[in-house]
């Protein structure tokens, strides 16, 4: 080994002084005594013809540029501590590569005469020779286990590698956060999946559906835990980091009136029985791809008349959601049919200062939204908030087609001191949310197996508690 003593001591300690010097008789002996490593080429994965695919829509969209889409890099949490690496969902996607993904690598579209010479660049793994093997905390080897070989993601992905080191960067590359046309394009191929895609979509929901169950036979203990939203977002974690990557978002364990607020993910309030606790959460498989849903549940395992009355309402609004989505429909219109039952029953109650009809005017009205001030559907898949860079009338205003994959999420929020609702109503928070594949027959409810009505949920905590 050719570094000095005095060299490697300084590499060590550049930016802290927490670290040890190497002592000569390490730095003497750590390169030899290693058995060999086979490198034997893994199986190509079953996504691979489908990034090949993908791969070849975009070469064709972007004929003579040079495309550059990078996985990205760690990001730092605290100090010289990362936060647990993800891909660029756009990188992801055109290379099936998901949770293994090697950070810093590069896929990259260099034109030719006939399309683009595709390659991806990566770090590859340093031999044990190198002080990268033993001293870098954040790739070495020794810290975070062994890395593949660049014959070995070529094997396994179906293309093309090169060192990271061969990767020369211009000005004029085309990269997803900087070039709006070629973010675009990348998250419109994305509005249909593929038959691989739905799978994975599939196999989070019933990982989801697990994970939810899990919640639902805990609740004693999560009852009588002080922070018990707390103890629902660990529940729901360790049955994703089981048999998933991870959660495919914070989770949201809203008990109370923190039903009320859209994205609470503070999770540090009790589950006090009597109480409804709504809980959003998501699997992320390995593949990336992740699951959206919500069930709002009666800690105690009832509901009561007026949380009956209000979850029975979101749940028609939800209905009414699935029965617009249809080939040939815009995207848009699931939304309104939701909405429309939720402004007829708020109008019911006596909620609103005009009646539902003028509440509805697209111009004048939207006073029933001060109940729900979301949208209803967001497209799904390997963001939870899929394809959000595509146009407008590719996307609210869009046409549904077969293969889409979105949400169906109606909710009713009555902040605990809104003082234009009873006070019965107050701190009742209810959201309903499924994952649906259009087919050409219609909409396929994914997430149907976990319990929807009010009848089912009840049902529901009366079996699973222990």
């Amino acid at each position: 080994m050719s570094t000095s003593d005095s060299d490697t001591i300084a590499t060590e300690q550049t930016g802290t002084n927490r670290k040890q010097p190497f002592p000569r008789g390490f730095l003497d002996t750590i390169g030899t005594g290693w058995a060999d490593r086979p490198d034997q080429a893994p199986p190509r994965r079953d996504q691979a013809p489908f990034a090949a695919a993908r791969r070849a829509a975009i070469s064709a969209a972007f004929p003579g540029a040079r495309l550059v889409i990078p996985a990205g890099e760690f990001k730092q949490r605290s100090n010289d501590t990362d936060y647990p690496f993800r891909a660029h969902s756009a990188f992801s996607h055109l290379t099936g590569w998901g949770s293994d993904t090697v950070p810093g690598s590069v896929l990259v579209f260099d034109p030719t005469p006939s399309g683009h010479e595709i390659t991806l660049y990566l770090r590859e793994r340093a031999d044990r020779t190198t002080t990268e093997f033993y001293s870098d905390a954040q790739i070495g080897e020794f810290w975070i286990g062994p890395r593949p070989s660049l014959a070995g993601v070529a094997a396994d992905l179906g293309i093309r590698t090169a060192h990271l080191d061969e990767f020369s960067p211009s000005d004029a590359d085309r990269v997803p956060d900087a070039d709006d046309e070629l973010t675009r394009a990348l998250s419109e191929l994305r509005l249909v999946k593929d038959e691989y895609e739905i799978a994975q979509l599939r196999l989070a929901v019933e990982v989801t559906a697990r994970g939810f169950d899990d919640i639902v036979a805990d609740l004693p203990r999560i009852v009588e835990t002080p922070r018990g939203e707390r103890a629902v977002e660990g529940v729901f974690h360790q049955r994703a980091r089981t048999e998933g990557n991870g959660v495919g978002y914070d989770t949201i364990a809203a008990s109370g009136p923190h039903a009320c607020y859209l994205h609470w993910t503070r999770n540090d309030g009790a589950v006090v029985p009597g109480d409804l606790i709504l809980i959003d959460a998501g699997v992320e498989v390995d593949s990336l791809y992740t699951a959206d849903i919500t069930r709002t549940i009666p800690v105690s395992g009832a509901f009561t008349d007026v949380q009956r009355r209000i979850y029975e309402t979101v749940r028609e609004a939800a209905d009414a959601g699935f029965a617009a989505a249809r080939p040939g429909a815009r995207f848009r219109e699931v939304h309104e049919a939701a909405m429309g039952v939720i402004a007829a029953r708020v109008a019911e109650w006596g909620l609103l200062p005009v009646s539902a009809e003028e509440a509805l005017d697209a111009d004048r009205g939207g006073q029933h939204r001060r109940y729900m001030v979301h949208g209803t559907s967001h497209h799904l898949g390997i963001d939870v908030h899929d394809c959000a860079q595509a146009r407008r009338e590719m996307y609210y205003d869009g046409v549904l087609e077969p293969g889409m994959v979105f949400t169906i999420e109606p909710g009713l929020y009555f902040q605990i001191d809104d003082l234009t609702v009873p006070e019965e109503f107050r701190g009742i928070g209810v959201r309903i949310e499924d994952d649906i594949l259009l087919t050409e027959d219609g909409p396929v409810n994914l997430s149907a197996g976990i319990p929807r009505t009010a009848d089912e949920v009840e049902a529901w905590v009366a079996r699973l508690r222990r």
